[in-house]
């Protein structure tokens, strides 16, 4: 499994901006988490589900630190998997490791 770096940079920053993310041919809604009102959104690419969630700031890992220092974070998780498998940080897509060294070994 592969992701397209380039889809998911696209995604993040449309769904950052606004309120609805072009995807694959169709409009997706931007949600609201419940409390903290981050940004969400669910889309298929390649026949797999993904959801994009706005960075907490308030959490205190790396990814938060770097959204309470203005960064645009957006984590990304695989649905099919219940596991966040990168982070996507001012339009860069950063793979989690287990993934990143899968891909290296096909």
């Amino acid at each position: 499994m592969s992701l397209d770096h380039e889809k998911l940079s696209a995604v993040a920053r449309e769904m950052m901006s606004g309120s609805v993310v072009p995807v694959a041919g169709k409009t997706v809604k931007v949600e609201r988490t419940g409390a903290q009102k981050l940004r969400t959104v669910r889309f298929e690419v390649d026949g797999r589900e993904y959801q994009m969630i706005e960075q907490n700031p308030e959490k205190p890992s790396r990814w938060g630190k770097l959204a309470r220092d203005g960064h645009q974070v957006v984590q990304v998780r695989d649905v099919e998997l219940g596991k966040y498998i990168a982070a996507v940080v001012d339009g860069k897509v950063r793979e989690y490791g287990t993934l990143r060294r899968r891909d290296k070994a096909e």
